[in-house]
């Protein structure tokens, strides 16, 4: 499922996360990344060390986990700490499957879903598309700043080369509590018309039945 979330972030968060961004290191994204991705990869990012990644998590992070969408869609039961990526005219990130399994080892996790969050208006680069190939062809995505894209962490997918303008933006991978991606989806689009019918008829019995269904659901198919 590939599930865009809009308003991560407001004008107000925005900005004070672009002023960190302007003021911050970058250095060489292939850094970060496995024999492959070194590959095809060519951007640059802000390095994991760096003091002020303290205070963009705080802002994106926070407001990106406690997002009711985010929660209902991906079901996070562990979230990784993003990557901060710039790209400018004539970078961009070739074909690739995210690995599978990430983090320290003293703290690994499973990649179940990725999630790019934008941090620039898309007025303000030309090219820079998050490119995901699906059963139905490829997707193309470019979303207003402060919105996201989460899509399965096992889809092929690039970043279309930036031919002018910067682009930014933050990238994190969850291990879902509902390891399935197809099970993701049914949950989402049940956690979706639970929602409107609690809005529209409360008391309805209808309404009780679904929640149920949509917890015991969840119930069976969660792993923690």
């Amino acid at each position: 499922m590939l599930l865009p979330i809009p308003g991560i972030l407001d004008q107000k968060q925005l900005k004070k996360v672009r002023e960190i961004l302007n003021n911050s290191r970058f250095v060489d994204g292939r850094l970060s990344a496995g024999l492959t991705a070194r590959k095809v990869k060519n951007n640059e990012e802000i390095p994991q060390d760096a003091q002020v990644l303290n205070q963009l998590n705080h802002i994106v992070m926070n407001a990106l986990y406690n997002h009711p969408v985010f929660q209902a869609g991906v079901i996070p039961h562990r979230v990784a700490t993003p990557f901060y990526a710039r790209y400018g005219k004539g970078q961009y990130y070739g074909d690739h499957v995210d690995d599978p399994i990430m983090g320290p080892m003293n703290g690994r996790y499973r990649t179940d879903v990725s999630t790019t969050v934008f941090l620039n208006e898309p007025d303000e680069y030309a090219g820079g598309e998050t490119v995901i190939h699906t059963q139905y062809g490829e997707r193309k995505v470019k979303l207003a700043a402060g919105d996201a894209i989460t899509y399965p962490s096992g889809s092929l997918h690039h970043v279309a080369e930036v031919t002018d303008g910067t682009r930014l933006v933050a990238v994190t991978w969850t291990q879902s509590m509902v390891r399935d991606p197809a099970k993701r989806e049914l949950l989402y689009e049940l956690y979706r018309t639970r929602d409107a019918l609690q809005k529209k008829m409360p008391d309805d019995e209808e309404t009780t039945r679904l929640d149920h269904t949509y917890i015991n659901l969840m119930r069976m198919w969660a792993e923690i």
